[in-house]
């Protein structure tokens, strides 16, 4: 997973999906943070000044480690003002400490707030698939549009393709592999070949039934 600063993110993945700060479902990234500088206010209102404030005292303590001192703050400063960028944090926090069903509920609130965040939407997804009840199908709607609006993210393709792989979709998670390969992710090469071994030996196994089927079919026509 990964958190988000002003140009960063926060989150997760299967077998070797990832959050924006580090989780490999295992996670190639990990959700990143945001900081003040991503709010759209102006610093003359006290009350947005202090939500600003526990914002960035709340990423010190995420990069300090400090993962429930920084969840009380992004708290503090969601109750003060509700904006996209203290949910988004507050949702890694709940994440880290296996909150899941918190992290879920903050970065779905993150995303009505902020829809074209492609990094809230991987990281939900990336919580929809660690979660004790795992929810593949959302977290596919969520990566699908998360590729939507970041396109070119090796780690959404990679994470895409991995959650595609877990659910039997094996042709397209080879597309998307191949994809997060061509945009820079060496380790999906391995990944590349393990699906189309699958997929090979897939192939093979409905040619042999087909022989199978019509071998029979003309045993009994004789």
């Amino acid at each position: 997973m990964s958190f988000a600063t002003a140009s960063t993110r926060a989150l997760s993945r299967p077998a070797s999906f990832s959050l924006r700060t580090n989780a490999s479902f295992k996670s190639s990234r990990a959700p990143r943070w945001a900081t003040s500088t991503t709010l759209h206010s102006t610093a003359s209102d006290p009350a947005e000044m202090e939500a600003m404030q526990c914002l960035e005292q709340g990423t010190q303590k995420l990069e300090e480690g400090d993962i429930q001192g920084a969840k009380e703050l992004y708290n503090r400063s969601v109750e003060i003002r509700r904006n996209a960028s203290s949910l988004f944090n507050l949702g890694v926090t709940h994440y880290h400490l296996k909150e899941f069903d918190n992290a879920i509920a903050a970065w779905k609130e993150s995303i009505a707030l902020q829809p074209a965040s492609a990094d809230a939407h991987t990281n939900l997804a990336s919580a929809y698939i660690i979660s004790p009840v795992a929810r593949p199908d959302l977290a596919l709607h969520h990566l699908h549009i998360a590729a939507s609006l970041s396109p070119e993210d090796p780690e959404i393709a990679f994470n895409l393709a991995a959650v595609l792989e877990a659910t039997g979709q094996l042709e397209e998670a080879l597309k998307q592999y191949k994809r997060a390969k061509e945009y820079g992710v060496e380790r999906a090469a391995m990944h590349i070949r393990n699906v189309s071994a699958k997929i090979l030996g897939k192939t093979i196994k409905i040619a042999e039934n087909t022989d199978s089927t019509d071998s029979s079919a003309r045993k009994s026509d004789s």
